[in-house]
């Protein structure tokens, strides 16, 4: 090494150069140390948990970036140290190093963001493990890539034989991609979320049980599990039973004789409604029913009686009672439910065999 003038003074490279790199980095790591305090202070003062990630992120990576950084400060500085080879593969370490921090800022943040946010979203509950791993591949393979580049490594064939590979995987597992994707949709649009009721367009209905990466798993009533591909879900009529909110009309269907009184038969329906609503569980007690008069049928006229229960599942209890005891009032209050009725011509009948049986002779 050369020797550095400084201020009269002739002084040897060896002295100067580890002088200048240390001050360099002890200032910086005195300054990292200032800032983290504060920041660290600032984010437990928010709601949201993304800072906090964040700065646990940047701890580390950012104290390999001061100390990359003095291999600049050398090679900027003092001048004299620009031709020479130590400084060439002094600084191409410390760039390496910088690359290497920066791989493992986006690694710690990406993986530790979805750690936070695992319980609140399905597919990461489910799943978390195989995410975070993908997303670990995918962040140090690129970091890899950008390493040997800098080190003037050709990565053009590298990625021109990933890019034939990754085709020829993408047309072998064109079916799981497409289920991929699919899940990917569902948990960016949201139609349906872990724990909620839905229906199938295919008619089946439960509770969605695991939102995967192919499939989505629903427990039906009878605890029995239906297993529908992410893809086809995405391509089919969905009904949410849980959206806008829990809370749901329950309709059921009457019908009274045409002799009936519609005013005291509403009357009476309404009464018997409003007790169902205060006994039976799972009903909207504060809820006022109503009625709806909608057909002249052939033999009654339909109206709609609306309830309210707080979820799908309580209709099942609330029709059934409401039902038992419409019938017992209607019996005690002498309306009608009227049912069809088939009339039978006895003597029509009896006239068809009859004629039947004249062409029926006998030879003597």
């Amino acid at each position: 090494m050369q020797n550095i003038n400084f201020l009269g003074f002739s002084f040897s490279s060896w002295l100067i150069v580890p002088l200048a790199y240390f001050a360099w980095v002890t200032v910086l790591l005195a300054i990292k140390r200032i800032c983290f305090k504060a920041v660290k202070k600032a984010a437990g003062k928010t709601k949201t948990r993304l800072d906090d990630v964040f700065v646990q992120a940047a701890d580390f990576p950012l104290t390999l970036l001061a100390f990359a950084s003095g291999g600049f400060i050398v090679e900027w500085v003092l001048p004299s140290m620009r031709d020479a080879q130590l400084a060439k593969y002094f600084v191409i370490g410390f760039k390496a190093a910088t690359i290497i921090a920066i791989i493992m800022f986006v690694d710690k943040f990406l993986n530790g963001t979805m750690k936070r946010y695992k319980e609140e979203v399905a597919i990461l509950k489910t799943t978390g493990g195989v995410a975070r791993g993908f997303v670990r591949v995918i962040v140090v393979g690129l970091g890899l890539l950008i390493l040997l580049d800098t080190f003037g490594v050709s990565i053009t064939p590298i990625i021109a034989s990933l890019g034939i590979g990754s085709l020829a995987i993408a047309l072998a597992l064109q079916p799981t991609l497409e289920n991929l994707f699919a899940g990917i949709q569902i948990i960016i649009d949201k139609p349906f979320q872990v724990g909620q009721f839905i229906q199938l367009e295919s008619g089946e209905q439960g509770y969605v049980h695991k939102i995967g990466w192919r499939s989505t798993w629903l427990r039906m009533l009878p605890n029995n599990v239906v297993v529908m591909s992410n893809n086809a879900l995405v391509n089919s009529r969905i009904t949410n039973f849980y959206y806008p909110e829990k809370e749901l009309a329950v309709l059921v269907q009457v019908g009274v004789h045409y002799d009936s009184d519609l005013e005291h038969v509403e009357r009476v329906t309404k009464e018997v409604g409003k007790q169902a609503l205060q006994d039976v569980t799972g009903a909207v007690a504060e809820f006022d029913p109503f009625i709806r008069y909608h057909t002249f049928d052939d033999f009654s006229i339909n109206f709609s009686v609306i309830l309210r229960a707080h979820e799908f599942v309580d209709n099942y209890l609330l029709k059934h009672e409401f039902i038992k005891r419409l019938h017992k009032r209607y019996a005690q209050e002498g309306i009608i439910i009227p049912y069809p009725i088939r009339a039978i011509n006895n003597e029509q009948e009896k006239g068809e065999k009859v004629s039947s049986s004249i062409g029926i002779s006998e030879t003597p």
